[in-house]
């Protein structure tokens, strides 16, 4: 683009040139703490270029053209003080809906003495599709067949790496909560530093909050070209202060009180890398902590990933408008809808499992009989080392047990063993219940 042969030029049109060009030399410059973020117009009578920018006047020359920054004209987003205002009257009618919807579900968690055990693929359930909202590409069973090989090699490992950290995520913190340790700006640090060992963003100054400015838009986007622009690194303190002080404030109802927190860790945006996931996490333990469930086994991030654009467009709706409303009633919905299906499909795996009890100790005669039950249920894809390791007995009794549950199709081989490696297996009754292979 020939820039001379244009007067006054429109920030949409320049957009590649400004990127490539300008930004190219103000790091050279090592000005890479200037914040761009707008183009404004071109002079070609004067040679230079109008941006907006939140630092001091700068003139920086390449190419016989100026570049002249103007100070302080658009800011990073500022977040509302919290508690905001709620229309309560409203709400009434569905806070009561989805409070007895929980309700529902609670229950069924309290009538299970090993609920962690038979609902441990829905908890990786949940961390695949957290992270596909993230760009993962990794489904559910990848993650159980990765483990049961223990293969490091695998083509998406990088992906798998990073379900499995969110598990551990998760796990971890449950873990720090059922101790009385309360949800907190220490307890965040901790987390975000396990969720991105070992993966991509590991080098972003994992479980520190961040120091520079980032921004929120399409893959490749710049200040420039962000959507979005969360607060500035000066004030993240501030806001998470205020962030984790309501998170312990006596709110007139917890789900609308969750709603806000996860809206505005959101926009408060303050990691580098792992936000999105950060902030789900934030909603199966807070309802924990907060004894609305009795164990933190909710699974919402399927709502969310059905459709994401209308996810992140609510979030954005907050930050737009500053108006809380609309955000709440689609989260607030989105709970109602998923404690709904979260009912269901917990009654179905409850039923197999009940209906297995009999029937598995009838076929092997086994007074391994529970211990075989569970480890389906936990590891519904699983190796003969698996197994054996599971149940510690005698090969003759691993290979007895295994040949029982295959002609009875119990389970199925998927993969037959060579060598050192192990046969893999798989509980297939589990994965025909479609609720689950669907959330």
């Amino acid at each position: 683009m020939n820039i001379e042969n244009h007067k006054e030029i429109k920030a949409s049109s320049l957009t590649n040139y400004i990127d490539k060009k300008i930004i190219l030399d103000i790091y050279k410059q090592e000005l890479h703490k200037l914040m761009l973020v707008k183009l404004i117009s071109v002079n070609t009578n004067k040679r230079y270029i109008v941006v907006i920018s939140n630092n001091e006047n700068l003139t920086i020359s390449f190419n016989n053209i100026s570049a002249v920054y103007e100070e302080n004209v658009v800011k990073p987003f500022v977040p509302q003080n919290l508690p905001v205002k709620v229309n309560w009257e409203k709400f009434t009618r569905l806070i009561s809906e989805v409070n007895m919807e929980l309700g529902k579900y609670n229950g069924i968690l309290e009538s299970i003495p090993n609920t962690e055990v038979i609902f441990s693929p829905l908890t990786t359930q949940e961390a695949v599709l957290s992270s596909r909202i993230e760009g993962t590409q990794a489904t559910l069973e990848d993650v159980l067949e990765f483990e049961a090989k223990n293969n490091k090699k695998a083509e998406n490992a990088d992906d798998i790496e990073e379900i499995r950290n969110y598990r551990q995520t998760l796990d971890e913190a449950c873990s720090r909560i059922k101790n009385d340790f309360p949800l907190s700006l220490r307890l965040l640090k901790d987390m975000h530093s396990t969720l991105m060992q070992g993966v991509r963003g590991e080098n972003r100054n994992p479980g520190n909050f961040r120091t520079i400015q980032n921004w929120i838009g399409k893959p490749k986007s710049s200040l420039v070209t962000a959507d979005f622009i969360p607060p500035s690194p000066e004030t993240i303190i501030e806001h998470l202060g205020n962030l984790e002080k309501y998170m312990h404030y006596d709110e007139k109802d917890r789900l609308v009180q969750l709603a806000i927190i996860h809206a505005q860790f959101e926009i408060i945006h303050p990691f580098l890398d792992g936000n999105g996931r950060m902030g789900r996490l934030l909603i199966p333990l807070f309802l924990f902590e907060k004894k609305i469930l009795t164990k933190p086994l909710f699974y919402i991030s399927a709502y969310f990933e059905s459709d994401r654009d209308s996810y992140y467009a609510m979030l954005r709706s907050v930050s737009n408008t500053g108006i809380w409303d609309e955000w709440i009633e689609y989260f607030l919905i989105a709970v109602r809808e998923q404690a709904i299906k979260n009912i269901s499909l917990a009654k179905k795996i409850i039923d197999l499992h009940n209906s297995l009890k009999q029937k598995i100790r009838d076929i092997t005669n086994s007074k391994y009989t529970l211990e075989i039950l569970d480890f389906l249920f936990e590891k519904p894809v699983f190796s003969t080392k698996n197994f054996r390791d599971a149940l510690g007995a005698k090969p003759p009794v691993i290979k007895r047990n295994l040949d029982k549950l295959l002609k009875n199709n119990i389970i199925e081989m998927t993969e037959r063993g060579a060598g050192s490696r192990p046969s893999l297996y798989r509980f297939s009754a589990l994965f025909s219940i479609s609720e689950f292979t669907s959330q």
